[in-house]
């Protein structure tokens, strides 16, 4: 799998002229230092990528998705959710899975993240998000399915569920970021321009070294490097100051929008799968250090949380972090299809 002029005011007019320049750039960097596009161009999805089009907030859009058929359908379709630090190619795995398990698979690039498009103003909330995706599914006609949410996505699942819940049948959230609200708890503010430098300055070794520390536990795999040379690549490209300051509105959404007081509305069957050595809280780096201990213990979180829910299974692995499809794919699989049976029988 392959991911991420001079204001940034001034992107959208560049965009045109950058897309060529990044895509030359990928044929030429060094393998595993590609320069990608601001819309991921450059970058091959494992399966066809269309394109949803429509109008928000006064401008026209594109949202990425794959659509892939059920190798011998169920029925059923699931939609997959991909986290901040993801891309809708990141699910390959799993979307094989579901495909060969009889279900239709729609996975789509939210607006503001890999191949959709980075608009240069955008109020980003998890409503508008959960409503263009909401309008997606209802162009391709599908009006019931399970909703699979990663980390972000998995917040965003939560809030689709609230939202839409007499078309969600299942809800699967999977390490959801959102289980406490960081900034009631103390965690400093930071301003949009504030998030916008330090995303100017990401790099394939600093994604690499938060997702060791933070997602894996202190490990590192080889298996683990695809997803980080896919952002970092956005990064390496020319139209990277547009994917910065998109990603600097995505994550004041983050942090000044939490669900978790809502989250025992929830009234569909929701299995929360939970890599217990995950420790992943929004802003954990700007708190003092006491805070910063107390930050993102799944473990407590994730019984917490199925505790608050009607109809909550509980999933845990206690020896992964915050993408268990990724570590430990067989076993994360076994468990995912399984949950999905006994919310069907």
């Amino acid at each position: 799998m392959g991911l991420r002029l001079s204001s940034a005011l001034a992107v959208p007019l560049l965009l045109g002229l950058c897309l060529s320049a990044s895509t030359l750039a990928a044929q030429t960097a060094p393998a595993g230092e590609a320069a990608y596009g601001p819309r991921l161009e450059g970058y091959a999805y494992p399966h066809p990528v269309q394109q949803y089009r429509f109008q928000s907030q006064g401008q026209s859009l594109e949202m990425a998705y794959m659509d892939v058929a059920a190798a011998h359908p169920n029925g059923q379709v699931a939609v997959l959710l991909h986290g901040k630090n993801f891309c809708a190619a990141t699910w390959e795995p799993t979307i094989e899975e579901l495909s060969r398990a009889g279900y239709r698979v729609i996975a789509p690039d939210q607006i503001g993240f890999c191949k959709s498009s980075k608009p240069q103003t955008y109020q980003f909330t998890f409503q508008q998000l959960a409503a263009n995706t909401h309008a997606l599914l209802g162009s391709l006609g599908i009006s019931q399915y399970v909703l699979i949410g990663h980390s972000t996505g998995g917040m965003l699942a939560m809030r689709y569920g609230l939202m839409y819940p007499a078309e969600v049948k299942q809800l699967v959230l999977v390490d959801p970021i959102g289980l406490e609200d960081w900034k009631a708890l103390g965690v400093p503010w930071q301003s949009v321009d504030e998030w916008y430098k330090r995303e100017l300055a990401t790099t394939a070794e600093r994604i690499r070294n938060y997702e060791k520390n933070t997602y894996y536990a202190g490990t590192w795999s080889a298996g683990y490097e695809e997803p980080v040379q896919m952002l970092a690549g956005m990064y390496r490209g020319a139209g990277r100051e547009q994917v910065a300051w998109d990603s600097a509105l995505l994550y004041d959404m983050i942090q000044t929008q939490p669900v978790i007081y809502e989250i025992g509305q929830l009234q569909m069957p929701v299995l929360l799968m939970i890599g217990e050595k995950d420790n992943t809280a929004i802003g954990k780096d700007l708190a003092g250090p006491e805070l910063r201990k107390k930050l993102g213990n799944y473990a407590e979180l994730g019984r917490k949380t199925a505790a608050l829910i009607p109809h909550a299974t509980l999933v845990s692995f206690p020896d992964l972090g915050h993408a268990p499809q990724i570590q430990a794919p067989e076993r994360f699989h076994k468990a995912l299809l399984e949950g999905m049976a006994a919310a069907r029988s």
